[in-house]
């Protein structure tokens, strides 16, 4: 305990236990979820061909804009909440506070959404899961389970992150390493011209497939070094996932005939190089991933909680930390209680309509909040300045652009709903703190 509690944060009582490479590992698991097992290759696949290997490519280049202005951001930053710190030291608490509500409607969607398909994807393992009591044992308890394992400390929910990071990335690893020796290379060369309607629908896709790093620096106040560790790992992510989706992609398209009807291309494609035991382990791989992500929710998405009841904006149970395990108990098992109503309501699906908007905000708000902070707090240490004076925050924000001009009028409808939502909630917690 002497050692543990050395490392506890005087202004926050947060432990600071998270090392570097577990933070790569939360980063990873944030990104990489059930998208590359099941839905981006068909649906890339569907929209542009063999195109949709350079297209999946560039845009990892084009999401390493939005990673560096948070690589950027993070490094002046040791405290929890990731773009609700910087936005607000930008801009002040009111676009802060609702940065980190969009932002958490978009965790709460997320962990509702993806506990379902946890249900649906250990069905193919376990059909009892497909339906009934089994598929409510199987939404249920998996979500308790990570629950009270981040309750009980960082550290466990960040060595969690580890074990569930290898078991998604090692099976892909292994599919991609088979089957570069199983592509009909015809299939992937000459590169036909997909057909333009496709592209915008594509680019969405494929850019928010990339979507989750910015969640890596919501716990930063139980990082052990977050200013140098969490560029640090944002960078390391970006490199390890377009690597990982890109050779996916390659294999998928070079390997699997008529990849845009398949159901479960990538265990379809290991099924037919490694016969019954590479669709199981591709299969598992899928599971794994979901529960990868989920558990990230479950660990940053209450820290978001956190740091707007730090200000006030949120009642100040939500930033209370418990006396011996040092997380903020009341944030995380509030979150768990909300995303089970909402399953049990079956509103979660209604949610998810306002995931492209409410990631929006956090993008805009952080790219945006770069060259304001550079004009703010130029005194201020950190361990990354972006070259080009403004011009990666701007190309960043017209990546945004490009998101917005692909959302779907429900999600413009949704995403303004909620907003006013937050301000309501905003204005009224002023009021009762002026009184």
């Amino acid at each position: 305990m002497a050692s543990e509690t050395e490392r506890i944060d005087r202004g926050t009582g947060l432990l600071r236990a998270v090392s570097r490479w577990e933070i790569v590992a939360l980063s990873v698991n944030d990104v990489i979820g059930s998208g590359v097992y099941l839905i981006l290759p068909v649906a890339a696949a569907q929209l542009l061909g063999p195109a949709s290997i350079w297209a999946i490519l560039a845009a990892g280049f084009a999401v390493l804009l939005l990673v560096l202005c948070f690589a950027e951001a993070s490094s002046l930053f040791d405290r929890p909440g990731g773009a609700i710190v910087y936005t607000r030291a930008a801009f002040g608490n009111f676009v802060g506070f609702e940065v980190g509500w969009m932002t958490w409607i978009a965790r709460i969607s997320s962990i509702a959404g993806l506990s379902v398909f946890f249900a649906r994807a250990v069905g193919y393992l376990w059909p009892a899961a497909r339906g009934g009591v089994g598929k409510w044992a199987t939404i249920v308890l998996p979500l308790l389970v990570l629950t009270w394992i981040n309750v009980r400390g960082v550290k466990s929910g960040a060595r969690t992150a580890v074990v569930l990071a290898w078991g998604k990335v090692l099976p892909l690893v292994l599919f991609v390493a088979v089957g570069l020796f199983w592509v009909d290379w015809t299939r992937v060369f000459p590169v036909p011209s997909p057909e333009r309607g496709n592209f915008m629908k594509a680019a969405l896709l494929v850019l928010f497939a990339y979507a989750g790093f910015e969640n890596t620096p919501a716990p930063a106040g139980e990082f052990v070094d977050p200013k140098r560790d969490v560029p640090f790992a944002l960078i390391t992510q970006i490199l390890i996932v377009t690597a990982i989706y890109t050779t996916v992609q390659l294999v998928a398209i070079g390997t699997v005939p008529n990849l845009g009807a398949s159901p479960t291309p990538l265990a379809d494609a290991a099924a037919m190089m490694l016969g019954p035991i590479g669709g199981f382990i591709l299969t598992l791989g899928a599971v794994l991933s979901v529960l990868g992500t989920n558990n990230n929710t479950v660990l940053a998405g209450p820290r978001y909680l956190y740091a707007l009841a730090e200000t006030g904006t949120l009642p100040a149970a939500f930033a209370r930390i418990h006396p011996r395990y040092r997380t903020p108990h009341i944030a995380i098992l509030t979150q768990t209680g909300v995303a089970l109503l909402l399953m049990s309501t079956g509103t979660a699906e209604e949610l998810a309509v306002l995931s492209a908007i409410a990631r929006l905000a956090t993008y805009i708000g952080t790219a945006a909040a770069v060259p304001v902070l550079r004009r703010k707090m130029p005194a201020t240490k950190r361990t990354i300045r972006l070259p080009g004076g403004p011009l990666i925050p701007v190309a960043a924000l017209a990546i945004c652009v490009l998101f917005l001009s692909a959302a779907e009028k429900k999600n413009w409808i949704a995403g303004g709903i909620a907003l006013a939502i937050g301000a309501g909630i905003y204005a009224a917690r002023r009021r009762k703190g002026s009184a």
